[in-house]
């Protein structure tokens, strides 16, 4: 079994000489310029977290504009912030292509441009089809981000630190989220998406002073540049040429293409199912709804300060990502996964029902008077009194989410593919993802306005 492309497995196979040298090694690795790289990737995570939170605070907004031709109706906004999704299945699939061509860092450096594009079409809109054009364009460089970027981390990273480096792919995405929704507060859409613009061009110029990932030269015969790489990410006390010699073991024991045939093997369809599976019941929970229309959803429950709940639920967000990052690799993949989901479906239920207390009361209907009855105390009180509830049931949820469903789909993708088929993998599962949230997100708003 192959040490470097399954990483979750190394405990399990490696003998006590693997981990003796692998400790000798480590212990003399120096990890500042590592950091600064994954800084330098994750301002993609960061861009693709204020792709997400733009139109929380942009909605409401171009709803009410006065401009006839910028105005949207329901069922136009509900589009402006589902087709994000589109454009991030294609650039998944367009991602799975590039990252194995040009490599990793070009591709990022590649997809900060469809960002920077993608806003500027945003801030000259004069039409709807400017906007949506926009939306579709900093979707597809999402796709690509949300591929590229964990894969650029854990070919850089060593055993020590992949799993919380892994997990500031998260951490960032959701910064950026709070990032948009913040900006909001102070600022109109267009400057908003100006805000929205900076951190791929930071990305585009960080990214020409970071190396190319060990693996991806090594793959191509570049050896020298490899342990250059190396030897930046390790610092000049690290002996590379032992991880060198390692990872092109590791490569060459996989160097034959990818075949169709390749999906009979257990060793390449099991964790194929699992990654897929994984992405399907990260944006089944729900999360891109929520993040997208958060501002909406506070609005149709009546709460007054929706705009300042949708920064407190991101905050929420943030802290416990963090939080998830430093355990990651002490709490073990599986447990974070079951303690999330539970947490989630929990608060769920609770918004659940404070949301139908609420429209209940709003709508006057006949039931309030049956449910004021068999309640008592708590059905008498206005909804302002249980807004409480609301805001935390979400912000409870965003730490069900933020603890497990978040990251590690993400970080698991990164881990569990052989060499071969890591594009393609990766690929699949980030189309499986991005397809499936463009149904959330599409069907909610309309689910909202029946």
């Amino acid at each position: 079994m192959n040490h470097e492309t399954r990483p979750l497995l190394v405990n399990d196979e490696q003998t006590e000489q693997d981990r003796s040298e692998q400790d000798s090694y480590l212990d003399k690795v120096k990890n500042g310029k590592l950091y600064v790289a994954t800084f330098a990737a994750v301002l993609g995570p960061l861009s693709f977290g204020f792709v997400l939170g733009y139109s929380s605070p942009a909605i409401p907004e171009l709803c009410r504009i006065q401009d006839p031709r910028l105005q949207l109706s329901k069922d136009e906004a509900s589009w402006f912030g589902a087709v994000v999704t589109i454009g991030a299945a294609l650039g998944g699939l367009l991602g799975g292509w590039i990252v194995e061509k040009i490599g990793r860092k070009l591709s990022l450096m590649f997809c900060s441009i469809p960002f920077i594009f993608g806003f500027t079409i945003i801030i000259a809109a004069q039409n709807h089809w400017m906007l949506y054009v926009g939306r579709v364009l900093t979707g597809l460089a999402s796709g690509v981000t949300s591929l590229v970027v964990p894969l650029y981390i854990s070919e850089m990273a060593h055993e020590r630190v992949r799993g919380t480096l892994g997990s500031c792919v998260q951490l960032m995405v959701v910064i950026g989220i709070m990032g948009a929704y913040i900006t909001g507060l102070f600022l109109d859409w267009r400057w908003l998406a100006i805000t929205s613009s900076i951190p791929p061009t930071l990305m585009l110029v960080c990214m020409c002073f970071m190396p190319e990932t060990p693996r991806f030269l090594l793959s191509q015969g570049k050896r020298r540049e490899a342990e250059e790489a190396l030897r930046f990410l390790r610092g000049p006390d690290a002996p590379v040429e032992w991880e060198c010699a390692r990872i092109e073991e590791a490569y060459k024991n996989e160097e034959q293409s990818f075949s169709l045939a390749d999906l009979k093997d257990p060793g390449v369809y099991k964790p194929l199912g699992v990654g897929i599976m994984m992405m399907l019941f990260q944006q089944f929970t729900g999360i891109n709804a929520i993040m997208f229309y958060a501002e909406t959803i506070f609005e149709q429950a009546h709460f007054k300060s929706s705009d300042v709940a949708t920064v407190i639920v991101a905050a929420t967000q943030v802290f416990f990502t963090a939080v998830a990052a430093v355990i990651m690799d002490k709490a073990g993949r599986k447990v974070l996964l079951i303690l999330s989901g539970v947490i989630m479906c929990v608060s769920e239920a609770v918004f659940g029902v404070y949301f139908k207390l609420t429209v209940m009361k709003h709508s006057n209907s006949s039931l309030t008077s049956l449910l004021t009855y068999a309640q008592g105390p708590l059905a008498e009180q206005s909804p302002t009194d249980l807004t409480w509830l609301a805001v935390g049931s979400m912000g409870l949820f965003i730490t069900g989410f933020a603890l497990g469903w978040g990251p590690t789909p993400w970080l698991v993708m990164s881990e569990i593919f052989p060499t071969r088929v890591r594009g393609m993998g990766s690929a699949l599962c980030v189309l499986t993802n991005w397809t499936c949230a463009f149904i959330v997100t599409k069907t909610f708003q309309n689910l909202m306005v029946s």
